[in-house]
């Protein structure tokens, strides 16, 4: 697929996510469907408009949504993997930390990725071997820099906690970075608005799926506190974490750490 093959798709994301950041100010979308899961009817409705959007660009697409009811760990040899809202909490909240991001699988491997952030206006999109971009403008690689002055380190506490704690007080953090979204903190890496992002908790394939592919073309690293890459068969829960780096070197650098002090 090209950039002109999925325009009308990026375009009918971000026009979702401006509904969707419309919404905040909607009591009907602020009424909470599943407590436990902190899922409003925000995240339901996003869902049903994401599943129509890319039907209607793929007639018989597979769409798998972190809203469905239930996960087979049997995947499609091609399918769809959609997060309507990324950051719940933070868009509840009216904290501008989320996204909407969908994500086209093949065989195993993440291809295309289109994340928006409405309250930010900041669109991102990858496609495997055409590049990332943001907002229409290349990113650039950035596997060749060096951080031996430090580096930026992002998570979603107002102060680093658990993990990020750790590597906050046992090297040069620069600066600390808070923001909501899994996807989001990602890409913010990919960006180079921050350099490092890590977390001890489980995590889920939407919740990173999209910013992979992002990611990869950039050269920066992704897998899980232990170095293994984040695979996308089986079971949609990975329970070991994730690393987000610019590049290996640093990536190497934290997970060797991380290993001698026992995190992971």
């Amino acid at each position: 697929m090209d950039f002109d093959d999925i325009s009308e798709l990026v375009n009918g994301v971000k026009a979702i996510g401006d509904e969707i950041n419309s919404w905040r100010s909607d009591a009907f979308f602020l009424q909470i469907r599943e407590p436990k899961a902190f899922k409003t009817e925000a995240d339901l409705r996003a869902s049903a408009l994401l599943n129509e959007l890319i039907k209607r660009f793929k007639k018989n697409a597979v769409v798998i949504s972190e809203e469905d009811a239930g996960f087979s760990d049997i995947r499609p040899d091609s399918y769809w993997l959609i997060d309507p809202i990324d950051g719940t909490a933070s868009w509840y909240e009216g904290f501008p930390g989320f996204v909407t991001q969908i994500c086209y699988i093949q065989k195993g491997i993440p291809e295309i990725g289109i994340i928006y952030a409405p309250a930010l206006e900041k669109l991102w999109l990858g496609i495997v071997g055409k590049g990332a971009f943001l907002n229409g403008t290349r990113l650039e690689k950035r596997d060749g820099e060096l951080f031996d002055s430090g580096f930026v380190l992002v998570d979603n506490f107002p102060e680093p906690k658990r993990i990020s704690k750790i590597i906050y007080d046992n090297f040069n953090v620069i600066r600390y970075i808070e923001s909501g979204s899994l996807g989001l903190k990602s890409l913010l890496v990919a960006d180079g608005t921050s350099d490092l992002f890590v977390k001890d908790v489980v995590i889920r394939d939407w919740d990173v799926a999209a910013a992979s592919v992002i990611l990869n073309e950039l050269g920066c690293y992704i897998s899980d506190l232990e170095g293994n890459p984040i695979n996308y068969y089986g079971s949609h829960e990975k329970n070991k974490g994730l690393l987000v780096a610019a590049n290996a070197k640093l990536a190497n650098t934290i997970i060797q750490f991380t290993r001698e002090f026992k995190c992971v």
